[in-house]
């Protein structure tokens, strides 16, 4: 590494620590120690309605995580094996899950079994390829002047944790939050755009998703998903309008915050900007089945689950025992996490991906229900316990 290389290492170490600490989302407690372990192993029996799952419906999601996996030596007879299974012989799917998997049950550091389990979606925006009035709102690629560092090359304890900067003279500061880059104060984003949008609401409820599609004047639908994020926490505007005494908790649903910002325009910059984040975008082939997830293939709807990634591994099936939303109806589901989110974070927390358009937008945006998890970990690539 070089000297001069060495040197914005350190600086951006310094402007991490004192800046960018990161925050959890409101519904989920910090961290206060480890008084038992992320994992226990546990029984097949006790995974609700494993005798009765339907997992013929799962194994495409199987397929596509091998298809990120199957290289990886713990992996490779697993997918082999995937590879041979009658995909109409639900009794040998299941054989292969009790064969080549061990379930272990995911607690929260204060040793709780439950969390909160979310939807996203992907959504459909009104859009052009240029600006004019009836698209003011820009999407943008990521700007050329944000730095990223992996923590991990200066302090082994940040493994993972990557800072997002940017030059100011001869100082290196955070990147610009989403405040400051909707003022216009991020001018190296100019012609950075890819699309431009009607509405910003939308807009910003995209970047919560992560992924989506434009339709344009011409009626042609482009597809765009997630390429960065400038660093800074998710920050919660439904929690915000819950304190300001704007919502009530059961009207903090997406189409609730729709609702106060039709109303509410004049206000509406201000509220945005209490969530700092801002997520920049890539255009994708046409020809892509569904959005990429963090697992870098193609997700599966109603089968995918975005995860914290720092508990979970990406790829691995996680057995989901949730409610539907808005309801007390059992969600018992073999899943896969392939998927991160900037609010999803903690042990015990998930996020359901239910595919596109307005049926999926609704079951999303309603979601917020209380679940339990466990990770069906591959025989060989089992968690150490403490």
């Amino acid at each position: 590494m070089s000297k001069s290389r060495s040197i914005w290492l350190v600086l951006l170490a310094s402007v991490w620590l004192v800046s960018c600490q990161p925050t959890p989302p409101v519904e989920i407690k910090p961290p206060v120690g480890k008084p038992t372990p992320d994992f226990m192993i546990s029984k097949w029996e006790s995974l609700p309605d494993w005798l009765t799952q339907d997992l013929d419906a799962s194994w495409p999601a199987l397929l596509q995580s091998c298809n990120a996996l199957k290289l990886k030596p713990v992996w490779l007879p697993i997918c082999a094996a995937a590879a041979k299974v009658d995909r109409d012989d639900l009794m040998a799917q299941r054989t292969f899950y009790e064969t080549w998997f061990t379930p272990y049950q995911v607690f929260n550091p204060d040793g709780s079994d439950s969390g909160l389990i979310t939807g996203y979606y992907e959504p459909l925006l009104k859009g052009c390829r240029k600006k004019s009035e009836r698209c003011p709102y820009p999407i943008y690629a990521p700007p050329e002047d944000m730095l990223e560092v992996d923590m991990g090359d200066l302090y082994p304890q940040f493994r993972g944790q990557r800072v997002r900067a940017r030059l100011q003279g001869k100082r290196v500061v955070p990147y610009f939050n989403r405040a400051e880059i909707d003022a216009g104060k991020a001018q190296l984003l100019e012609g950075r755009e890819l699309l431009w949008v009607e509405n910003e609401v939308e807009l910003f409820f995209l970047q919560i998703q992560g992924s989506g599609r434009v339709e344009l004047e011409d009626g042609k639908r482009v597809k765009i998903g997630y390429a960065d994020q400038n660093g800074h926490p998710y920050a919660s505007i439904g929690k915000k309008l819950i304190d300001m005494g704007e919502l009530k908790p059961e009207e903090a649903s997406m189409q609730g915050i729709k609702n106060w910002a039709e109303k509410n325009p004049e206000r509406l910059f201000t509220l945005l900007g209490h969530n700092p984040s801002y997520v920049f975008f890539r255009e994708l082939p046409d020809t892509l089945s569904a959005p990429l997830g963090a697992l870098g293939v193609p997700l599966t709807e109603e089968y995918s689950i975005a995860v914290d990634q720092r508990t979970i591994p990406l790829g691995v099936p996680v057995f989901l025992a949730t409610t539907r939303p808005n309801s007390t109806e059992p969600l018992n589901r073999l899943m896969f996490a392939q998927d991160t989110g900037g609010a999803i974070k903690g042990a015990v927390r998930a996020d359901f991906y239910w595919g596109f358009g307005e049926i999926a937008a609704a079951r999303a945006g309603s979601m917020k229900q209380s679940g339990k998890m466990w990770v069906l970990f591959p025989k060989g690539g089992e968690p150490a316990l403490n």
